[in-house]
């Protein structure tokens, strides 16, 4: 997981902010938080409950609200990130300062499926998250039965369809962005450094078919294992086709700063495109090597904002990823407008050809479930990033 975010500048939402996001909000109410207890130390796993628990009296029946469930972990190693989007999900309920939907939240660390027949029981209409996959394919089943579609926070594609709605940041478009802008500066000839693992395949998979639409030439394609010395040799396999227009490094932002002098030494003119990761990163920018490398991510531009307005409510830097959190809230409250309590979600409302827009800018669903984003490319330039081809502010 990415740390919390630190490259952009904090400062305090102003009226840009607020114009932009106007239109979207209508309706919410504070959040209550709640989620399965742990298991107490005096009990073995085997005796956990296994069927939903009946609404509680501390859980509120609403009669003039939708209730939406906020699923993340609030526990466990995957503590920090899952709270950050729990705090990014309150602001987005302050900000809106309405009354059509109340969001509950419910600790995925003890079991996600256990975490949806609780967010069932309590009569949540809607889900947002889990972060991980396999929380999402563990919850898909369970909302399905119920009716109530999720709003998955994950990037793996994978995951998306029969109710489950991916609103992550995909790879795929990413690297399309990214290798659609190179060929508008004259790139026809790539290589691929690609890690070992399901993001690495696919990533590799989306390479080759982004390059074969512009019209280009992959010359290499390498991968590596995390491992010392195997991004090494994945280079020194590339020199021998080198040299390139563009080698695109699907990882960390560190790795392609480690393996850009290497590039450079076979190919001493070519680009250096990266991908989503590197936004996550906060120090990347700093790195010399990278300058100058492409990279294809969502607008910071409110984010930065967002950041401000994070810190002086929770002492604390946000993850890049809260955002995802934020935009889910402005999505329900939007289409809360039309949703009368008491009544299923209508989740034929998600597929809104026109798409909606948030923090991380202009996205909309596909038939596929899939987010499509608005895509920026920005460039590493000196200790940051400059924007170098805008995205799009609607569909």
């Amino acid at each position: 997981m990415a740390g919390p975010a630190g490259k952009p500048q904090p400062k305090m939402w102003g009226r840009g902010l607020a114009l932009a996001l106007a239109a979207l909000v209508a309706g919410c109410q504070t959040v209550v938080p709640r989620g399965p207890a742990a298991p107490s130390d005096h009990r073995p796993p085997s005796t956990r409950p296994t069927q939903p628990a009946r609404i509680e009296p501390g859980i509120p029946q609403d009669v003039a609200r939708n209730r939406v469930a906020l699923l993340v972990p609030l526990t466990g190693p995957n503590a920090g990130i899952g709270q950050s989007l729990a705090n990014a999900t309150q602001l987005a309920l302050l900000d809106s300062n309405s009354d059509r939907i109340r969001i509950t939240n419910y600790d995925t660390h003890q079991g996600a499926a256990l975490a949806a027949q609780h967010a069932l029981a309590d009569g949540n209409g809607l889900i947002l998250g889990p972060l991980l996959a396999e929380d999402a394919r563990a919850v898909a089943p369970v909302a399905k039965r119920a009716g109530v579609p999720v709003i998955s926070f994950s990037n793996d594609v994978s995951v998306a369809g029969n109710g489950v709605y991916v609103l992550g940041y995909s790879p795929a478009q990413s690297i399309a962005r990214v290798v659609d802008y190179a060929k508008s500066r004259g790139v026809s000839s790539y290589g691929g450094l690609f890690s070992a693992g399901l993001y690495g395949e696919r990533a590799s998979t989306s390479f080759l078919r982004a390059v074969e639409g512009a019209g280009g030439q992959v010359l290499s394609l390498q991968t590596y294992e995390h491992a010392p010395g195997a991004a090494t040799a994945a280079v020194t396999r590339m020199a021998k086709t080198a040299p390139y227009d563009a080698v695109l490094v699907a990882d960390s932002a560190g790795m392609g700063a480690a393996v850009v002098p290497l590039l450079r030494k076979a190919s001493p003119t070519t680009h250096i495109l990266g991908t989503e990761q590197w936004n996550s990163e906060s120090s990347f920018a700093a790195k010399p090597a990278l300058s100058g490398a492409w990279f294809a991510s969502v607008s910071d531009g409110l984010y930065r904002q967002f950041v401000g307005k994070y810190r002086a409510r929770f002492s604390g830097a946000p993850y890049r990823l809260s955002s995802l959190g934020y935009d889910a809230v402005l999505l329900s409250v939007r289409i809360a407008q039309d949703w009368r309590p008491g009544t299923p979600f209508p989740t034929e409302r998600l597929s809104d050809r026109g798409g909606f827009v948030g923090i991380d800018g202009a996205f909309r669903f596909g038939k596929d479930g899939i987010a499509e984003r608005a895509l920026e490319v920005q460039e590493v330039h000196g200790a940051g990033v400059v924007v170098v081809s805008p995205a799009p502010t609607g569909f």
